[in-house]
């Protein structure tokens, strides 16, 4: 019988950093940006990046990757049921 291997997602060296926003960061953000919620791209609630983030629909998450040429990186993602 095969063994089940459990990997946990968020610990691979190729899953970029995922933290969710607070009130105020997300305030700041916006006003930054001159956006709203909805200008954000979607990122699904079962994604399997946030399998240990609490999060819930609506949640902005920030997602922080590294490059060889920019250095760090920051993307936005709305958080969504369906």
């Amino acid at each position: 019988m095969a063994k089940k291997i459990s990997i946990i997602i968020k610990n691979h060296i190729l899953v970029p950093k995922h933290i969710i926003l607070n009130e105020k960061e997300r305030s700041v953000l916006f006003e930054k940006y001159n956006i709203s919620p909805s200008n954000l791209p979607r990122i699904m609630k079962d994604d399997s990046a946030l399998a240990e983030l609490k999060v819930k629909d609506g949640d902005v998450i920030k997602i922080e990757r590294y490059s060889q040429t920019a250095g760090r990186v920051e993307f936005y993602r709305l958080v969504v049921n369906d």
